[in-house]
């Protein structure tokens, strides 16, 4: 595979190269098993000491080619399908830590990812501690424990929108021989390549603009490769589960990703599905192409909101009085497809404009082709206190609105007639 060709073409092309007389498109290897001659080829399959397939809990080849696609677009070595984002985000914690250990969070996160790393994960004994969106080095420095094992953030925070300062928490983490994982779902490679930034581990829920349309549940973790575990030793002594393998050692070159997929996927079973890898690898072909309509018509409807009589206030970070704008144009090519407003007259009157809408559908979803809205204090984030809600960035009023790639102007007309009558 060419390993010059820019983004656009290794959004098409990378992850797989069909040989003379092959399939042109990825096929769906929908089996759960896969045959061969001896067995001896199997015993070495499980042991690791060759590379191919044997059961599509581990591997498969369709999944396979989506996760090449997905680590050549983020600049990684390698990454791993799983069953959804949730799934992406507690393997790469659970890869790092166990009971006893502690991680670093920034608190503005997607309500689910809240409620697994402050409750789920918390009962498995894993600590965390979050910082707010704006904090500074030194309080990152005191949030710092001994059994510290990774910092963890948002690239541009569901639904807060905040834009984080990749490069200080890179440089805080680093300093303490801990990895920088970073979820980079809303901007996704196409807007934000978080490797670049100092991070050392990317995550993404697939089932949002990497898919694109809504049909395919799925997660990835991507590694970037180079990161010295000399602070893990289960990275860097004997697995006895496969007969005194060490990762550093014997998968030098990606020993994060190995690991979670021959521990995690393996006992957790949660592997992505072929068919919803070969429907997000589709997806994300066209991923550069609705990245920019997503964000110009977010931009567009962002400002058509702020001039709006009964729109009490807009958040977008590509609008130049953003209080995230300086920090999004360094990070961020664009401010991706979402934006969240506030109605003048609350809460009710938000619901009144959510429910008069005509092209914008209610959906508990984001990041598809379609323009859908979302109440997150009554809905995704429903699980959080009054307290924890302020923390995450998300007001008792906010509306959050994932803008499709319709006709701008039929857009705004909907939302233009919805609140005409609030």
């Amino acid at each position: 595979m060419e390993k010059n060709w820019k983004f656009n073409t290794l959004a098409v092309q990378a992850g797989y190269e069909p040989g003379n007389g092959d399939p042109r498109i990825v096929p769906i290897a929908q089996s759960t098993t896969f045959k061969y001659d001896d067995a001896q080829s199997v015993a070495d399959l499980f042991d690791l000491k060759r590379a191919g397939f044997f059961y599509t809990r581990l591997a498969n080849p369709t999944v396979e080619a989506f996760e090449k696609k997905i680590a050549a677009l983020e600049g990684g070595v390698a990454a791993v399908a799983v069953a959804s984002g949730q799934s992406a985000n507690a393997f790469s914690i659970l890869n790092l830590a166990s009971a006893g250990d502690h991680i670093v969070s920034s608190s503005c996160l997607y309500g689910g990812t809240m409620t697994l790393f402050s409750s789920t994960l918390k009962r498995s004994g894993i600590e965390f501690t979050f910082v707010p969106a704006e904090v500074t080095e030194a309080e990152l420095e005191a949030a710092v424990r001994p059994n510290t094992r990774a910092f963890f953030l948002e690239s541009l925070a569901n639904p807060a929108l905040t834009v984080p300062d990749f490069e200080l928490f890179a440089k805080v983490a680093h300093a303490h021989g801990v990895p920088l994982i970073v979820d980079n779902t809303f901007p996704t490679p196409a807007l934000c390549r978080p490797f670049e930034f100092g991070a050392d581990i990317v995550t993404h829920s697939s089932t949002k603009y990497l898919d694109g349309h809504a049909t395919s549940v799925g997660g990835v973790a991507i590694e970037k490769g180079g990161f010295d575990w000399k602070n893990f030793p289960a990275f860097t002594q004997p697995d006895p589960t496969y007969h005194g393998l060490v990762y550093t050692r014997d998968f030098a070159a990606a020993p994060f990703s190995v690991k979670l997929r021959v521990q995690l996927v393996r006992d957790y079973g949660i592997p992505m599905m072929p068919f919803n890898a070969f429907l997000t690898q589709l997806g994300v072909e066209t991923l550069a192409l609705r990245m920019e309509r997503h964000s110009s018509n977010a931009l567009a409807l962002a400002q058509f909101l702020k001039q709006h009589p009964k729109v009490a206030w807009v958040r977008y970070p590509y609008l130049p009085d953003d209080p995230e704008y300086e920090r999004a144009r360094k990070y961020l090519k664009a401010g991706s497809g979402v934006l969240t407003f506030g109605v003048k007259g609350g809460v009710k009157a938000g619901e009144w404009v959510m429910n008069h809408l005509k092209l914008a559908a209610i959906v508990v979803h984001v990041a598809d082709t379609r323009t859908g809205v979302l109440h997150p204090a009554s809905m995704t984030h429903r699980q959080l206190s009054p307290e924890e809600l302020i923390r995450a960035g998300v007001r008792p009023e906010l509306i959050r609105v994932s803008v499709g790639i319709e006709d701008i102007e039929d857009i705004k007309a909907d939302f233009a007639q919805a609140l005409e009558g609030c």
